[in-house]
């Protein structure tokens, strides 16, 4: 998708989904998924709590695969005067209230109270401070 800019808009930025940060989060997300199925298993009496491992990671991995090409491919735009998402949905500046990180995301929050992730960034903080930056 090529983002069409008004007269006088330029382009600051860009930034795309890393496969390396997805299948980082992904493992994380297993590992934690693990220990809480393990703990539910525990606490129900099931003989077998070792499965919550298998079933969590089995869960992660299958949705890791399925939707990674979609995730990562995604790219922002951060123009001086909006950013736009892989969508096309402007989001100006102007309106942006704050840039936040989660793990490896930032997240854009608007005057209105939208909300947009820009996720499996290399540098959640880089991200961030550089939208930041552009709306000065």
């Amino acid at each position: 998708m090529d983002t069409i800019l008004d007269p006088g808009e330029e382009v600051l930025a860009t930034f795309t989904g890393n496969m390396t940060t997805y299948i980082k989060e992904h493992v994380m997300l297993a590992a934690i998924g693990s220990v809480l199925a393990v703990a539910l298993l525990m606490v129900l009496g099931n003989e077998h709590a070792w499965t919550g491992v298998v079933g969590a990671v089995a869960a992660i991995a299958v949705r890791g695969i399925y939707v990674a090409s979609e995730q990562v491919g995604m790219t922002w735009t951060l123009t001086n005067r909006r950013v736009i998402s892989p969508a096309e949905v402007p989001i100006p500046l102007s309106e942006i209230e704050k840039v936040r990180t989660i793990f490896s995301a930032a997240q854009i929050v608007t005057r209105s109270g939208d909300k947009y992730m820009l996720k499996y960034q290399t540098d959640p903080k880089e991200t961030a401070a550089t939208i930041e930056g552009a709306k000065r």
